[in-house]
């Protein structure tokens, strides 16, 4: 096997996107590929991660009724806990828990500003304040925590790096899924 020569090599043109907007270039049809390459976003190096969540997923919307509606809702139950968290929008403990443990993959442990086991510390704090405090932390460490409009009283999202931001943005636009640095809160 030979490698082309690196005077041969123009990164300009390998890693640009073709001329136009680039949403447009996103195939939105395929929202197979559209899932798969959000799995592959919020699981950094980890594909086998991202595979048995995807085969989770695939199942999920075999079994739902509600089609492309129940698509996020599906996807939800297949990262929870281990690439995402789903939390009641009081319940400053289980943000504080679920996010620890996506930020544990990375070795990365959050300070929070307080005790996490001290109740008066999560009663005086709420879960969008805690949301950004996290934001903060993982930006320290190349990372983003997303949140994803549940239109409930509920927060949700997922931690990816950082240097992938606009091409979440982008993935999200062409799933449907409205989402924010979790430094803003919905």
């Amino acid at each position: 096997m030979t490698f082309p020569d690196e005077d041969d090599f123009d990164a300009d043109a390998a890693f640009s996107m073709p001329d136009g907007d680039d949403e447009e270039d996103i195939d939105t049809g395929d929202q197979e590929a559209l899932i798969w390459n959000l799995l592959v976003l919020i699981n950094p190096g980890d594909e086998e991660t991202a595979l048995r969540q995807f085969a989770s997923w695939r199942d999920g919307m075999a079994e739902a009724r509600g089609g492309e509606a129940e698509a996020l809702w599906v996807l939800k139950d297949a990262i929870d806990w281990s690439s995402g968290f789903h939390v009641d929008w009081k319940d400053t403990e289980s943000l504080i828990d679920s996010v620890n443990q996506l930020a544990a993959r990375w070795n990365i442990d959050i300070d929070w500003g307080g005790d996490p086991g001290d109740e008066d510390f999560l009663e005086d704090t709420d879960v969008p304040g805690l949301m950004a405090v996290a934001y903060d932390r993982l930006r320290e460490h190349g990372y983003t925590l997303w949140n994803w409009n549940t239109d409930s009283d509920a927060h949700a999202g997922w931690i990816a790096l950082s240097r992938d931001d606009e091409g979440m943005q982008q993935l999200c636009a062409a799933l449907g899924i409205e989402l924010r640095p979790g430094s803003d809160a919905f």
